[in-house]
């Protein structure tokens, strides 16, 4: 068996992951040809799309505007043998509907455990108001790559 097929997640493993995880770096293609890597707060469901927010007149909405295609990242570990890292490559969905944008917020927050479920009027009340100053992001993955070199039991 190759290096690379015992350090590949399974998708049970992918979507663990990227459930637990915080934090995803967004990499648009930027208006100078330069990668525009962004750190971002995120959900994922069941079939790995992720779901984002940003403000609609950011610099990320600009670039995606102009080129839809991505990278995202979620890394973690902090030695070799603790690396572990999901790579998606894949294309926005831009969301400018305001109740499906709220929705996403909701998702976001719940993930990140700062709500417990998605029941409170007031909350969604709130949260349509917050919606209206930003567009919604969904990846639906076109392709995947991971590694956990922990699954390496210590030989590199």
């Amino acid at each position: 068996m190759s290096r690379r097929e015992q350090i590949k997640m399974s998708l049970e493993d992918i979507t663990s992951y990227l459930k637990e995880s915080r934090t995803i770096i967004l990499v648009s293609n930027g208006k100078n040809g330069y990668p525009h890597p962004m750190p971002m707060w995120y959900a994922v469901d069941e079939t790995n799309t992720v779901y984002m927010t940003t403000f609609k007149k950011s610099q990320k909405i600009e670039n995606l505007k102009r080129d839809p295609r991505v990278a995202l990242l979620v890394e973690s570990g902090d030695s070799y043998n603790q690396l572990k890292s999901v790579l998606i490559y894949t294309r926005v969905d831009l969301v400018e509907d305001l109740e499906k944008t709220r929705d996403i917020l909701m998702k976001i927050s719940i993930q990140r455990g700062d709500l417990a479920d998605d029941s409170d009027e007031t909350v969604r009340q709130g949260m349509l108001k917050t919606a209206g100053k930003r567009m919604g992001m969904v990846f639906s993955p076109e392709r995947i790559v991971s590694w956990d070199h922990s699954k390496l039991g210590g030989v590199y």
